[in-house]
């Protein structure tokens, strides 16, 4: 197939669909003028604006959160470069489809001297090993790869794929884009409802742009819904409350439900219900939840709610991660469970997650607390002649391994962020802090003696 025949096909299918396929189908932009909200990449001079006036089109990432365009600026790009496009979504798909998509490319090419257009939704959910297999196919320009993602390209697509591609940013749209797409979606009278004559109260506007939270898809989908609810030619409020309240709540990874269930499994892990946080845990599996997401909210809640009272938390959850990553699905599911087990089992504390808190809080008061001048490095003659490094105490050098040198700024002096809790190994992390703070008073008091009992009773 050529490319032209496969943009003819490519209209033909979108007339075939008409009115059958949703309203967010329906309204993806087909001008670069009416994608709104990203103009940091498609404004005068930027990067997207500047591939498509030179006429030179690259593999591109596009990373953004769900309904933020990601998707239509591939399809866009590929009718504008006049190129095959295939599209496959790394959940419903195997890498199988797409090494036979590849071979099929790798002959067009040869017969057309045109490369065909790759795109991978979530390209995220494909392994390092699944991902290796694009690069030979992206280096003999066979393929030009559109990926999209949700997450950071830099942690979830491997780095040969990373240099060879370019990484482009979509922003959440905000309420003035969100206006925008439904506005054009009331009066588009050939794709959109613009036949019905429907107007939208401005509060029931405002509210559906509040739900959809920068999801574009999301606020067409109720948008329709609601539509259908009118009985007069505006759309009022209480339509969209309505159509909230009709919607299905399948498991939709960027929906409602995708952020019960991860509050469940968060919260049943704080609350240590060992079999509360497996059954959450399978249960978004079983819905379609990519794994690593939740291997990622695993290690958060580590830090966040254990912290110190067992630092082997940690490291647990990323060596599940990992072994996810390693493994895959299934056997790695089970690397997993095993973390939300000890997750839910291990002694809970907060005590870092509130001590970073209250250091934040401390700078956004007080952002320019001078360095001591005893801490800083006099890196030149002058730094050192001002004083930079003057009276700064070595803990080496001392008996006791610390002095009573201050190390915090001068308005800050005696500052406590950190207090341990009572619960597993903190309460050693008590022991060992309050053990220092007693060494370096005394020190203070001039008790230490030199060479003496302090070092041999920290050993």
């Amino acid at each position: 197939m050529t490319p032209s025949d496969a943009k003819k096909k490519d209209r033909d299918k979108d007339k075939t669909k008409g009115l059958r396929a949703p309203l967010a189908e329906r309204m993806r932009p087909r001008t670069f003028d009416r994608v709104y909200g990203q103009d940091h990449i498609l404004g005068k001079g930027k990067l997207l604006s500047e591939l498509i006036e030179s006429n030179q089109l690259v593999s591109i990432i596009f990373w953004g959160p769900p309904g933020s365009g990601k998707t239509t600026l591939g399809m866009m790009l590929a009718r504008h470069f006049d190129l095959p496009f295939e599209f496959f979504s790394a959940v419903l798909s195997g890498i199988k489809e797409v090494k036979e998509f590849m071979a099929r490319a790798e002959q067009q090419r040869r017969l057309f001297g045109k490369p065909m257009i790759l795109f991978i939704d979530e390209i995220h959910r494909f392994n390092k090993a699944q991902q290796a297999a694009f690069l030979p196919y992206v280096e003999k320009g066979d393929i030009i790869l559109f990926g999209s993602t949700t997450e950071n390209p830099s942690f979830e697509v491997i780095a040969p794929l990373l240099s060879r591609t370019r990484v482009l940013v979509l922003k959440e749209l905000d309420g003035e884009a969100l206006g925008h797409i439904l506005r054009d979606a009331l009066e588009d009278k050939e794709r959109g409802l613009g036949t019905a004559g429907l107007a939208i109260d401005p509060g029931a506007r405002d509210m559906l742009i509040d739900y959809a939270n920068g999801d574009a898809r999301r606020a067409l989908n109720t948008l329709e819904i609601a539509a259908g609810l009118a009985r007069t030619k505006t759309i009022s409020i209480e339509n969209v409350q309505e159509a909230l309240q009709q919607r299905t709540l399948l498991y939709d990874k960027s929906g409602e439900e995708h952020y019960n269930l991860i509050s469940a499994l968060h919260k049943s892990l704080r609350n240590s219900d060992v079999d509360a946080s497996l059954y959450w845990l399978v249960r978004m599996l079983a819905a379609g939840e990519d794994p690593l997401y939740v291997a990622r909210r695993m290690i958060r809640f580590a830090s966040e709610d254990i912290g110190l009272a067992d630092p082997q938390a940690l490291a647990l959850t990323l060596h599940a991660k990992e072994a996810y990553d390693f493994l895959g699905s299934p056997e790695g599911e089970l690397a997993l469970a095993e973390a939300v087990i000890y997750l839910a089992a291990a002694p809970k504390s907060n005590r870092i997650y509130t001590a970073y808190g209250a250091v934040q809080h401390e700078i956004e008061r007080s952002p320019h607390e001078p360095v001591p001048l005893q801490i800083r490095n006099a890196v030149t003659s002058l730094m050192k002649e001002i004083g930079y490094g003057k009276s700064y105490q070595y803990a080496h050098d001392s008996a006791a391994e610390t002095t009573d040198m201050e190390t915090m700024p001068e308005r800050l002096k005696g500052r406590k962020y950190y207090e341990p809790g009572e619960l597993g190994f903190e309460k050693e992390m008590r022991k060992r802090i309050d053990w220092w703070d007693a060494l370096k008073a005394r020190i203070r008091e001039g008790k230490t003696r030199e060479g003496g009992e302090d070092k041999k009773e920290k050993s």
